[in-house]
């Protein structure tokens, strides 16, 4: 039986810090069970995130030229290295429950099987690494996933996928912390614009799909995220 969850799709660029306290906020919630599973689907202003695994020769730039760049640098607390979130990346959060025995590897491939499904509705064919996370075209990858699961239960955090994402970017950091490995976007594979307005769609019925969840959009909890909407 298909379930009902929550989705959060905040209008305008939020900002990053005030989001990840809100998604934080959110994964308690569904820990002690007063939330269903959510969706929060938003863009970020230009900010490197440094998971667990980051190390400081993965940022190439200085933090101050960062800074001047217009862009942050934060340590977080989910899996995997260094990665970019900006305007043109539609950025996923799933807050999930995934049972009191969860398989942490089988959700990230739920993840990427999204993303895959997507993107071939959008008319660009994408696959998995056999040895890396995310979703990939040849050695480019176009969507990182890093997540955490709270208390070992919730996700948090999630993917964020390169729709029309200024690439110049990632010249800042080693992204994910593969330096013989690429990033690129829908729009460059596709030889044409894809906007993150068109991936949202194809992405939002397939997590319905893979998920097995019936999203409806959740106003009064989206209001906080567009409240931090970036000036």
């Amino acid at each position: 039986m298909t379930r009902t969850g929550w989705l959060i799709r905040p209008a305008g660029i939020v900002d990053y810090d005030r989001a990840n306290e809100l998604m934080h906020e959110l994964a308690s919630l569904r820990l002690r069970g007063e939330i269903p599973d959510t969706l929060i689907l938003l863009e970020h202003p230009p900010v490197f995130t440094a998971g667990r695994r980051s190390k400081p020769e993965h940022v190439v730039w200085s933090e101050e030229r960062i800074n001047e760049a217009g862009a942050q640098l934060r340590s977080i607390d989910r899996g995997g290295s260094l990665t970019f979130h900006g305007p043109g990346q539609l950025v996923g959060y799933p807050i999930v429950d995934l049972g009191t025995r969860p398989d942490a590897l089988a959700y990230v491939r739920r993840l990427e099987e999204v993303v895959i499904r997507a993107a071939g509705d959008l008319g660009v064919e994408l696959a998995r690494s056999d040895v890396q996370t995310g979703v990939w075209a040849g050695h480019e990858k176009v969507c990182a996933i890093g997540v955490r699961l709270m208390r070992m239960r919730v996700s948090l955090h999630g993917f964020a996928l390169n729709c029309t994402t200024d690439l110049s970017w990632y010249d800042a950091i080693v992204p994910c912390g593969l330096p013989q490995e690429g990033v690129t976007s829908l729009s460059r594979l596709a030889g044409r614009t894809i906007t993150v307005g068109d991936a949202t769609i194809p992405v939002l019925r397939h997590f319905e799909r893979v998920f097995d969840v019936e999203l409806r959009s959740a106003a009064d909890a989206a209001e906080p995220f567009e409240n931090a909407a970036a000036s």
